[in-house]
């Protein structure tokens, strides 16, 4: 058994958020297990904490990770999340999703640790375009993803009734920047982010960009979405750790800039930041993009005191900029410290 009375375990702490999240918990006092199965993760990427490697669909390795490290709370990233993805293949986000996040409610209460601060997203609502969605928005997804977080959303209350498991739940959109001091970025497999994708091309890795319709009711014409700094991101997942430690409770916040960037906006403000010329080309648009979507976070900066320093247009896309883009240039600047 291993204990510091600080433990943290990070479902998914080797991909792009979890890893971010691990820094800060790291910096706040907490030491950060993380728990990945590296589909989607990088282990180069764990550099805050231990790693257990291993798979939510293994209750066996859960229970031993939990014995081992008797965590204080979880923090829950771990998720398949490509929409597309979800849509052509349900039963993999059901299975992977949801019975994946059940056996880790699961282990979590057989070993006394009632503290979840889970990852959801504004998917969950489906299609409100135009609408400022809050923490009061109906939820209709439109998606296996969507509905699979939605589904996680309503085992973690149905938990705390039974069980008395005690979760601060997070929805936000896109999530963008990097780490300021450039420890570590943002890479997917495949990539599918706008503005890692803006940065290839920047760097010649693509040819040209496509913006998928230009003939939007928008004020260019593209897709307005809700973008919001990793930091500040895991900033407020720190803060909702704290909430449930001061006894708070359980408690539902959304995360936004309230306000949105067209694909536009982001492509011009790229241009700015890198000093290099990003071909566009149109296409068509995509079965189910909303015009604009966008969300508040009124109630996380009253009741957590969350206050986002750089979701800002400029510092996603220098952060983003100045990071590592991809595991090999991430190996160089390892090899290099």
């Amino acid at each position: 058994m291993e204990r510091t009375g600080r433990n943290v375990l990070v479902t998914g702490g080797a991909g792009y958020i979890g890893s971010h999240a691990c820094k800060r918990l790291a910096a706040a006092g907490y030491v950060p297990v993380t728990f990945d199965s590296l589909v989607t993760g990088w282990e180069e990427a764990v550099r805050f904490g231990p790693f257990e490697p291993g798979d939510l669909a293994d209750r066996a390795r859960l229970d031993e990770v939990f014995a081992r490290w008797q965590p204080v709370a979880v923090m829950h990233f771990a998720a398949l999340s490509q929409v597309g993805e979800s849509m052509s293949q349900p039963g993999r986000y059901w299975r992977a999703n949801v019975l994946g996040t059940l056996n880790l409610i699961e282990a979590a209460v057989a070993a006394g640790c009632r503290d979840i601060v889970f990852s959801s997203t504004c998917a969950t609502y489906g299609d409100h375009d135009g609408l400022l969605l809050d923490e009061d928005t109906p939820q209709r997804p439109l998606n296996a993803y969507g509905a699979s977080k939605r589904a996680i959303e309503d085992m973690l209350r149905d938990f705390g009734a039974s069980h008395g498991v005690n979760a601060v739940i997070f929805r936000y959109f896109n999530v963008a920047g990097a780490d300021p001091d450039g420890e570590i970025g943002e890479w997917h497999r495949p990539e599918t982010h706008l503005i890692p994708i803006i940065l290839e091309v920047a760097t010649g890795q693509r040819p040209s960009l496509k913006i998928y319709g230009d003939d939007y009711a928008t004020p260019d014409g593209t897709c307005v979405r809700d973008y919001i700094h990793v930091g500040d991101l895991v900033e407020a997942h720190v803060l909702g750790l704290r909430w449930l430690e001061a006894g708070r409770g359980s408690r539902v916040f959304c995360l936004g800039s309230g306000h949105g960037f067209s694909v536009r906006e982001v492509i011009e403000e790229a241009r700015r930041v890198t000093g290099h010329a990003i071909p566009v080309e149109t296409a068509p648009r995509r079965a189910g993009d909303a015009a604009r979507l966008v969300c508040g976070s009124r109630r996380a900066v009253e009741e957590l005191g969350w206050q986002p320093q750089r979701t800002d247009l400029a510092s996603m896309i220098t952060d983003a900029w100045r990071s590592p883009r991809g595991v090999e240039e991430f190996r160089r600047r390892l090899s290099s410290t």
